[in-house]
């Protein structure tokens, strides 16, 4: 991926020498993250599903391409900046290598959203990332870095402890700058589902459902972000920085984060029931399809078979 000399997104936060908060880390439900490890009649998936039928045709996709819209997202250079109080950050240098990735990914995301939202008539509100070191607070409650990368919805912001990319490569497999690209875009689609709507409904309905089917629409909400990440690669790929390979190691990163891999690592068989990212195949099918065509109808996965 050719990303050194590019635009730098402001919107970074980093609080690696600040992490902390203390108390428990289970996770909260309200997140949206990459998995790193491995009831009661509840609502039927039906109700969310017409759903997210209706926030499409409301936002009026159907049929768009946005590329015409787009301005190639050279926008100057421009040094990193954190939007951290004075001094947060502590020893991790300004702009050290890896934040500066992040930093340039994270601004081409917001130029490919802007463009798209803009297709629409719609503005773009660009979410925050926020790098950390071991634990963090949020809106969402108080995580730990082996929950790996997350959104919250609460404060629309994206938490990312860069070791998660150590893991990639070293324990599951997953090299190279374009999958670690991937995570980042991701993680921002579930921002995308906030912005339209997807995200808050799904949260409330999903309090009445059983375990069983909230990890099935999980599953859905999931596989759309694999999607709305291959349509961000869709675009990138149209600027001309994407180099040989970038995509298969994408790819390769989707099947090693798949429910079904991670478990047959971690214990050495399956329980799909307990999936909620989607299985390898799934994962990297809806990050292909986002990325072939660059539409947001191609992304619908709750009216079509996953």
């Amino acid at each position: 991926m050719l990303w050194r000399g590019r635009r730098q997104s402001d919107n970074i936060e980093d609080d690696r020498n600040d992490s902390g908060g203390g108390g428990g880390f289970g996770g909260d439900p309200g997140q949206f993250r990459i998995p790193i490890g491995g009831g009661g009649g509840g609502m039927s998936m039906s109700s969310l599903i017409i759903f997210a039928v209706v926030a499409l045709i409301a936002w009026g996709v159907f049929g768009i391409n946005p590329l015409q819209l787009l301005n190639g997202g050279d926008i100057g250079g421009g040094q990193i900046t954190s939007n951290s109080p004075q001094g947060s950050g502590g020893g991790a240098p300004a702009n050290d290598e890896m934040k500066q990735f992040v930093a340039t990914v994270l601004a081409d995301t917001e130029d490919t959203w802007t463009g798209i939202f803009k297709s629409q008539g719609l503005t773009y509100e660009d979410p925050k990332l926020v790098l950390f070191s071991g634990q963090i607070r949020s809106a969402c409650g108080a995580a730990s870095a082996s929950a790996g990368p997350f959104y919250c919805p609460g404060d629309r912001k994206v938490y990312l402890d860069m070791t998660f990319f150590q893991q990639l490569d070293q324990q599951f497999g997953a090299s190279g700058e374009f999958a670690r690209a991937y995570v980042i875009a991701h993680e921002v689609g579930h921002h995308v589902q906030n912005l339209t709507g997807i995200l808050p409904k799904f949260n409330k309905m999903r309090e009445g459902m059983s375990e069983a089917d909230s990890n099935k629409m999980s599953v859905r909400i999931e596989l759309q972000a694999d999607c709305f990440a291959g349509i961000w690669a869709h675009f990138t790929a149209q600027k001309g920085i994407l180099e040989q390979g970038d995509m298969e190691s994408a790819l390769n990163a989707a099947k090693q984060i798949g429910d079904d891999t991670l478990q047959k690592r971690a214990q050495g068989y399956v329980v799909p029931e307990s999936f909620n990212h989607g299985t390898s195949q799934q994962r990297q099918t809806w990050l292909a399809r986002g990325y072939k065509s660059g539409k947001l109808t191609d992304c619908d996965t709750f009216n079509n078979p996953i």
